[in-house]
């Protein structure tokens, strides 16, 4: 892993920026000097965390192409280059497929794979001189678990478009890749880690013996936009706490 700052890497823009885990990567940059522009669906918690890092903030609906891709334009222009974009949007929904509506799926396909394909969509677009772009993708799409069928679908799907657009973009440097968490005690898991039963299920799950936490997520994210990884593209990387590959645990 390299020490070398992000301050003359370009701008990294950053999507759902707001949440546990587009926090913690934003907070990491910040302390190496990256400039931020940080985006979500508004500004009540954005804006705080702006000014804390010093960075700028937009109100951007991430499944709104034009609206990313404006977005990571303006940051090319205002910046002279954009070095990376995170799409750190998501969704959890845990239904069986048969109690799951037309409706529940198309908003998980909408805020799992539409943002992500924007990210990408504006990245191809704008960052013509390489860069990394971040995904997000899930463990559940590697294990079968019960009443995970809408977001494995959709987590999935991300896997696909990492390897799909990577080898589409690696000529030009453009680097894709994707994290795979496991279950993560963030605000949009709350509904999972603040049920003591559910919780203790959910650690049951994880061979590491806890779930885990947006801090578990950084150092992976942190790596992945460097430009000196600029020889990984086109992978998924569990950060998982074994879950999708190890079998026994507690």
């Amino acid at each position: 892993m390299t020490t070398h700052t992000l301050s003359d890497a370009g701008a990294f823009v950053i999507l759902g920026a707001a949440g546990g885990i587009g926090s913690a990567i934003a907070r990491s940059l910040a302390a190496d000097g990256a400039k931020l522009i940080l985006a979500g669906r508004t500004l009540d918690r954005l804006a705080p965390l702006a000014t804390e890092l010093g960075a700028s903030a937009h109100a951007v609906e991430a499944s709104d192409f034009a609206a990313v891709e404006a977005l990571v334009q303006q940051a090319a222009a205002d910046h002279g280059r954009v070095a990376g974009v995170v799409n750190a949007v998501g969704s959890i929904l845990l239904k069986p497929a048969h109690l799951t509506s037309e409706q529940e799926l198309a908003e998980t396909l909408r805020l799992n794979v539409q943002t992500a394909f924007a990210a990408v969509r504006a990245a191809g677009r704008v960052m013509t001189s390489g860069g990394s772009v971040l995904l997000f993708a899930s463990s559940a799409s590697e294990v079968g678990l019960p009443n995970h069928e809408a977001i494995a679908a959709a987590k999935g799907a991300v896997g696909g478009l990492v390897r799909s657009a990577a080898a589409t973009y690696a000529a030009r440097h453009l680097r894709v890749n994707a994290i795979a968490p496991g279950l993560v005690d963030t605000p949009m898991a709350a509904r999972i880690t603040g049920n003591p039963k559910s919780l203790e299920v959910s650690i049951a799950m994880h061979p590491a013996g806890r779930v885990g936490t947006p801090a578990d997520i950084v150092p992976a994210a942190r790596w992945l936009l460097d430009p000196a990884s600029d020889w990984v593209t086109g992978q998924v990387i569990a950060i998982d706490g074994g879950m999708s590959k190890l079998r026994g645990g507690r």
